[in-house]
């Protein structure tokens, strides 16, 4: 397999325990090999002793590939014990959209995706009903039927494991997708798989939770995007958001309220996933702006 053309820009993102001369080091590194930095930001966690790092570098024409710029960086990563990733910074991200039949998170990433402003592809949309079936032929993306029950939840994760394999998913986003992963499959995706929530979780379990809600006379109506662990709603959070609500408003107010504001957190998280902006760190996440 031919290695990819250089890209205009790299993205770099990394991980490791916190020692002097980590920012030197890597900046060492990307001046000699005739790169320029065009963005830096770092974090040091003193409550685990871990260093962030996301830099996005030029690369001028015909210099080194993606490929090659992973093989410079690879022993200096290795010497400073790093986990790390390198990227094209343009480059679109492999993503799968799971729903089942509240749609207003999938048509707005599907507008945002359409619009550029989502730096993904989205090779299909998988769901276990087809109620959003005209939805997402309209963008002209295929549609896989993948329902499922208690009896063949295995068989469906097993061809949902198919779908992600052969069009090589990078990430899996649950656009209001109510199914929940196995153990197995939510480790074998682990930091890939981000869902949307309402932030009245644990308080509003179970059906209706915006109607719960009203029932209770809530002042906010919120919402969580995180990723996916076996420990349901309680994966390492990316961005969460809320917005008021008052007397005035009926029960399905609160419903579309929810509904914009899932949807505009759930793109938040997508795209800064996408940009290489969200790194894990143990059951938190670091987010660069």
């Amino acid at each position: 397999m031919s290695a990819s053309p250089a890209p205009a820009e790299v993205v770099l993102v990394l991980s490791c325990p916190d020692r002097r001369g980590i920012v030197a080091a890597v900046s060492a590194l990307l001046f000699e090999h005739g790169a320029n930095i065009e963005e830096s930001q770092q974090f040091d966690d003193v409550r685990t002793d871990q260093f962030f790092m996301r830099i996005r570098f030029s690369v001028e024409a015909g210099g080194p590939t993606l490929e090659e710029w992973q093989a410079v960086f690879a022993p200096l990563a290795q010497q400073w014990s790093m986990e790390w990733s390198m990227r094209g910074s343009l480059a679109p991200v492999r993503t799968l959209l799971m729903v089942s039949r509240f749609g207003h998170c999938l048509n707005d990433l599907l507008f945002r995706w359409r619009s550029g402003q989502l730096a993904m592809d989205v090779p299909a949309v998988v769901s276990n009903h087809r109620d959003l079936e005209p939805l997402v032929a309209s963008y002209g993306i295929p549609f896989v039927h993948l329902p499922i029950s208690a009896d063949t939840k295995a068989s469906a994760e097993a061809a949902l494991r198919d779908v992600v394999a052969e069009h090589e998913v990078e990430l899996v986003v649950l656009a209001r997708y109510m199914q929940v992963l196995s153990d197995d499959l939510s480790r074998e995706l682990s930091g890939r798989v981000i869902n949307i929530h309402h932030s009245f979780l644990p308080s509003f379990k179970g059906a209706k939770p915006y109607h719960q809600a009203f029932a209770r006379g809530v002042k906010l109506v919120g919402a969580t995007a995180h990723y996916v662990t076996a420990d349901l709603d309680e994966g390492p959070i990316i961005e969460q958001d809320v917005v008021r609500v008052d007397h005035r408003m009926a029960a399905e107010d609160l419903v579309r309220a929810g509904e914009e504001v899932e949807s505009r957190v759930l793109a938040r998280a997508v795209r800064w996933h996408c940009e290489s902006r969200v790194v894990l760190n143990a059951d938190r996440t670091v987010v660069f702006s």
